[in-house]
């Protein structure tokens, strides 16, 4: 599964092209690279449900604006004050703290506008609009970025790291499967299966983020490592130690693997693609 080029093409024509410092914040946060995890997840479940992943591009390109905005806003003194962003300055950093601030809602607003140029029926449309809006609120991504704030500081245990992830990860990783299963018109049955998918891989993506916050080194990883224990979170090292964290991980990988067997066609890209967001280094 590497659909990174048709991405970053399709990324490239909804971009703005202006010459105002907001527009080049935009353009520099989208271009400064990722592993396209939750636009690369719509396009392979469009595909596995029949769907034609050339016009579900719109709706992966939206849920990636959405992820990049909430990057740089992440990013920001008020939030985890980082400075790099895979390898790079943090928007921030680069642009200011007023044009990051303004970039990030510039991607939050052109991702619906994006949802609206698929060449998809229009009731599909309005569910991508339904279902993005709800996983980037305050009941999902932003729900959960809040919950983060309120555990810095402060002991919690594993239900509410489980609690905070699934919102704050989860919910645009869950969005970003049924995002592919509403544009290929998918049944009840699958896009069940394809939450189910998320909600693994996004809890055991969480889970290795916290790891490789402890484990690895800034050059490899492309932002500050100890950021966590530098802003006194809880995570699942803190709360379980790396070796149980570890093997949870590979729980939770394997719960969504078993979630792939509710799709009758070849879904092997997609169990490998668990697999390689498990063993990821950065």
């Amino acid at each position: 599964m590497n659909y990174i080029n048709e991405i970053n093409e399709a990324l490239e024509t909804f971009l703005p092209v202006g010459d105002d410092k907001v527009s080049q914040a935009m353009r520099y946060s989208v271009r400064n690279g990722g592993k396209r995890v939750r636009p690369q997840l719509t396009l392979e479940f469009c595909k596995v449900c029949g769907g034609d992943p050339k016009k579900a591009l719109p709706f992966a390109c939206a849920v990636e604006m959405i992820h990049t905005y909430s990057l740089i806003h992440d990013d920001l003194p008020c939030m985890d004050d980082d400075d790099y962003r895979r390898g790079k300055p943090s928007c921030h950093v680069a642009f200011g703290e007023a044009n990051a601030l303004l970039a990030g809602d510039g991607l939050l607003t052109l991702a619906f506008l994006t949802l609206t140029k698929a060449e998809l029926p229009a009731d599909n449309i309005v569910k991508a609009c339904a279902v993005l809006s709800q996983a980037a609120g305050v009941c999902g991504m932003i729900g959960g970025q809040v919950m983060d704030l309120e555990n810095e500081g402060r002991t919690v245990g594993t239900e509410t790291l489980e609690k905070t992830d699934e919102l704050k990860t989860g919910e645009l990783i869950r969005c970003a499967c049924e995002l592919g299963c509403i544009a290929a018109g998918a049944d009840d049955k699958q896009i069940d299966a394809a939450c189910r998918y998320a909600r693994g891989i996004g809890i055991a993506f969480q889970i290795v983020d916290d790891i490789l916050d402890v484990t690895s080194d800034t050059k490899t990883l492309g932002k500050p490592v100890g950021s966590d224990d530098g802003n006194q979170k809880s995570t699942y090292v803190s709360a379980l130690g790396l070796e149980k964290a570890r093997q949870l991980s590979i729980e939770y990988t394997l719960s969504a693997k078993a979630a792939l067997s509710a799709f009758e066609c070849d879904t092997a890209e997609l169990d490998d693609f668990a697999d390689k967001m498990l063993n990821r280094k950065n």
